[in-house]
Order: C-alpha cells, then structure tokens, then sequence
C-alpha cells in the first residue's frame, strides 16, 4: 500500500510579549507554519527552509523540484518546516491583524519587523517544537536574510547552511527597488483609507517594478519579444507588446493572493537587512557562522548579484561557493532545480 507522507499546516501562538528592536513590545503573536514528514527520534532530520518575500510557508508549492517525495529533501525522511515570516499575508502576525490597542487592524501602524525580529519569533517557535539541532537551514533571497541571521544569533543551532542569491546587508542598489516600489503604494489614491484594498493598484505597479530586477536584458529579450497574440492583426495603434502585457499580468496575479500593507511591511524588514548592526562590522558577525556553508549565486543576478555572495563565502569560515549560469536572473534561485540540486547532493554527501 502506497505511504501517505505527513503534511501539516498549524499555527503557532505565542502568549507571551515579544519585544522589537525598534523597542515596540507586542503582548503577543502568532506564526502560520507548514511541516512535511516526521521529526525522528534523534530530532537530527530537521530541514527549515526560508521563504523568500511573498511566498508563503508551503515550501513544496514553490519550491517543487527541491521539497517533496522524491526530492532532495523528502519527507520519507527529512522533517521540514517553512514558517510564514511575520508580515506576510499567509497566517502569520501581519498588518491586516487586530492591533490590540485601538480594536482596529493595524494597516499602517504595523510595527517594523527587522530580519533579526523575525528570527527571535522562530526561535520561539523552535524551543515549543522541542528541537535542538537543526540539521540543515536554506533560504534564498530574503529567506536567505533571515537564515544567516539566525546562523549568526545562534552559531551553534545548525549543522548545515545553504543561503542562496542572497547577501549579508542589503545594498542601496536594492533599498532604492524597494523604496520605489513603496512609491508606487503611496501614489495610489486608495493607499491612506483604513481597507484591506488600500494601495492595491499601486501595489500592482510595484510588483511590475520588481521583476526588473528580477530578470535581466536577455531574459526578457528571449521571453517578451513581439507583441501580445490577440493585437498581433490590429492597427499599429492597437498593438501592445508582450513585455507590457507580462507586466500587467504579474502585478494583477499578484494582487489577487496578497495585500499592499504586507508587501510594503516586507520591502521595509528587507531593507532592515545588516548582519553587522551592533556586532562591529558584517566581517565580524560573519565570521561567527560555525555551520558548514554552502554559498550560491547567479551570474545574472542583477538583484544580489555575485560578488555579494563572494564577499559571504571569503568572511565565513571554511564556506563553499559557487555561481551557476541561468537565463532567468535572481529568479534562478527559484527555478534552477536541476543545478541547485546537483550542488546540495556534492555539498551533503560525505567526503572520505
């Protein structure tokens, strides 16, 4: 008889008051989290996976050629857990919740939640679950943020970390995306009414801006050429173009699974992103990772491009790196399956 493989989604209530580094203190909060598999009697199958910024804690839906029966990390015999980061719109503590002290959701009074708040809520998370030891941690992008924060706050919770097209502060390159994109919320008429649809177009217009940097010249080059199928017969007036037309596509998709208060919260905790801020300097908070590395990048990562994650690898201590060759940019992190795989198996398989 074929083997059901466990699958959980549950939420996590924590009671007791968390304070931020911003100095907010919340009586309390909750986290929505995804495990697969079962946690075995060491408690050493542990694999906790990083969502990027509007993903959600089902690891297995985004991540499908990684997460899954079958796959690298397979549930016949790794535990797996994703957590909604808090902010977002999947479950966990975010804007759209009831701020306890004016009976009212939060909107635009929702705390700042910096990348090392995030990681002092998993922590929490972690002690309820009576894990020790994580076996292996991996994240890319803003998963991989939150990642090699925790790897630093608690050197010695992981064995294995793989922290991919990701960095250890975030530049001013990717601040001003962000903060364009934070432009595009505000711009929208909508975006100051207390409504959980306020700053939706705008917010439709910052997704649009962000997949710029998500892509590159030859990506879309390859993939957008022409114009859209149903204008290709119409007066040269009429036409529009497929790169407009993928644009528009992606900012309504996302509309329709997210809200504007989330995305923007979540550009903000990005930029918050500083492995270095009250440890001395990023090399020194760097060199406090004792987990054995893997570092990948993207060579057409125009978002988090290499050298970022070069500069990770020669200020952690014995870290592994290597740059694979996608059309795809810092999405390759997302769809790069075959290649990622091919360097997670070299990286865990034990060498004599």
């Amino acid at each position: 008889m074929e083997q059901t493989l466990q699958v959980d989604q549950l939420i996590y209530q924590h009671s007791q008051p968390i304070t931020l580094e911003s100095g907010v203190v919340l009586p309390s909060f909750h986290l929505q989290y995804t495990t697969y598999g079962k946690l075995n009697e060491n408690k050493d199958n542990v694999v906790w996976v990083f969502h990027a910024l509007t993903a959600s804690s089902e690891a297995a839906d985004w991540w499908p050629g990684l997460v899954g029966e079958g796959k690298i990390f397979d549930p016949e015999n790794h535990f797996i857990i994703c957590v909604n980061m808090p902010g977002s719109h999947y479950g966990s503590t975010c804007p759209l919740d009831t701020n306890p002290d004016k009976g009212e959701p939060y909107y635009h009074d929702f705390p700042l939640f910096t990348l090392r708040d995030m990681v002092q809520t998993y922590q929490e998370l972690r002690a309820h679950l009576g894990i020790d030891k994580i076996w292996l941690g991996i994240g890319g992008s803003m998963g991989g943020m939150q990642l090699l924060e925790w790897a630093i706050m608690e050197p010695e919770r992981f064995e294995n970390i793989i922290p991919i097209g990701t960095n250890a502060k975030h530049s001013p390159w990717g601040i001003a995306l962000n903060a364009s994109q934070r432009m595009a919320i505000e711009s929208d008429c909508s975006w100051k009414t207390k409504s959980h649809e306020a700053g939706h177009n705008g917010m439709k217009v910052a997704r649009s801006i962000a997949l710029l940097s998500y892509r590159d010249y030859t990506a879309y080059n390859k993939t957008q050429q022409g114009f859209s199928p149903d204008t290709i017969d119409k007066n040269v007036d009429e036409q529009i173009y497929r790169a407009e037309t993928y644009q528009r596509y992606q900012g309504e998709k996302l509309a329709r699974r997210f809200n504007a208060f989330s995305y923007y919260a979540l550009s903000r905790s990005m930029d918050s992103h500083d492995v270095g801020r009250n440890r001395g300097s990023v090399e020194q908070a760097l060199s406090l990772v004792q987990a054995k590395t893997l570092i990948i990048g993207i060579f057409t990562d125009i978002l988090f491009p290499p050298d970022e994650q070069l500069f990770l690898a020669k200020h952690i201590r014995d870290a592994e790196v290597h740059i694979i060759n996608s059309m795809y940019g810092h999405d390759g992190f997302l769809l790069e399956f075959e290649a990622i795989d091919k360097l997670i198996t070299r990286f865990l398989t034990p060498k004599f």
